[in-house]
């Protein structure tokens, strides 16, 4: 590490949000599973939850330390890998929250043609993460492969948004609050990934992308209480 590395302000105020973030998504995925008494809906929320915040852990734990003692090559190695980890996890969270809609909304059958295309889309997203050729632990990375992997990843999103809109706002749930969490979270990311590598202040999306997804965990704790 550099000995002579001072924190930057902005730098600890972004690692107190990852912590945060995380303690969340630990605390969140504890409560689905303790009260879940066997209700499936909320197991599943509890694996989402820990999907959510392990996959990110990969990234997000190598950030708070950089924050705190400076990049170096190892650092850099483990925030690349990170990347790739969330990559994936993130497109397994999109199926299981397929499987939370089903479980929620149960008198509604899925259309056959959107769960197929749920699946087929977060597969090849996957398995294009996998590339090496993704560069992942390098500045440059790929544009070519970050373009389509995200297009990928983009129409596994509009897959489940589709769900959240045709079950409305049964029961008084008001899911379709998952509409714009997504929209939110898409909105935000797609972006960062292609864009924070030449332009870094791009990556602040982040935050509101992270939000996001606490806003999906919450919705879950709402229903669970």
């Amino acid at each position: 590490m550099k000995n002579n590395y001072k924190p930057q302000v902005p730098d600890v105020m972004e690692a107190i949000f990852d912590v945060v973030y995380l303690v969340f998504d630990l605390i969140a995925a504890i409560l689905f599973f303790v009260f879940s008494k066997g209700n499936m809906l909320f197991v599943l929320y509890g694996i989402l939850t820990l999907t959510l915040c392990g996959g990110d852990a990969f990234h997000l734990v190598p950030r708070i330390i950089r924050a705190a003692y400076g990049s170096n090559d190892k650092i850099k190695r483990q925030l690349g890998i990170g990347l790739q980890v969330s990559s994936i996890t993130m497109t397994i969270f999109y199926i299981i929250l397929m499987y939370v809609w089903k479980f929620t909304f149960p008198e509604f059958k899925i259309p056959m043609i959107i769960e197929v295309i749920i699946w087929i889309s977060a597969i090849v997203r996957i398995v294009i993460c996998i590339f090496p050729q993704n560069n992942w632990c390098t500045d440059e990375g790929n544009m070519r492969l970050s373009i389509i992997r995200n297009a990928v990843f983009a129409i596994t999103g509009i897959g489940v948004i589709i769900l959240y809109l045709i079950s409305g706002n049964t029961y008084g749930y008001h899911m379709t609050r998952m509409v714009a969490a997504i929209i939110i979270s898409f909105g935000c990311y797609l972006p960062v990934t292609l864009f924070s590598k030449t332009k870094p202040k791009v990556g602040l999306l982040m935050i509101p992308k992270t939000c996001a997804y606490m806003w999906i965990i919450a919705m879950g704790l709402q229903l669970l209480f």
